[in-house]
């Protein structure tokens, strides 16, 4: 964890939605709290990423436009990695 303070945050459920964290949090090997915290981090990643939106301004448009339709550049150390053999294949 960082060296920021931690927070405490309340959330209302239900017995049996308490009931159904308190089970998985066990099932996880960890405590209620650090089940929820670590579920709803990883909720929050999912939804900003899904949601993400990139703006160009109108007078850059045409430099994007003119990158996006450039030939894609090769990376050797991605061309090295696709040609390993994968290790389940072994």
């Amino acid at each position: 964890m960082d060296h920021e303070q931690s927070l405490p945050v309340s959330v209302r459920m239900t017995q049996d939605e308490r009931n159904l964290v308190r089970m998985a949090a066990e099932q996880a090997n960890t405590t209620v709290s650090d089940f929820i915290r670590r579920r709803a981090i990883i909720a929050a990643e999912m939804e900003v990423l899904e949601n993400r939106r990139v703006s160009i301004p109108a007078a850059d448009w045409e430099k994007f436009e003119a990158w996006a339709k450039s030939p894609a550049k090769t990376a050797p150390a991605l061309e090295k990695l696709a040609a390993l053999r994968p290790a389940w294949q072994d």
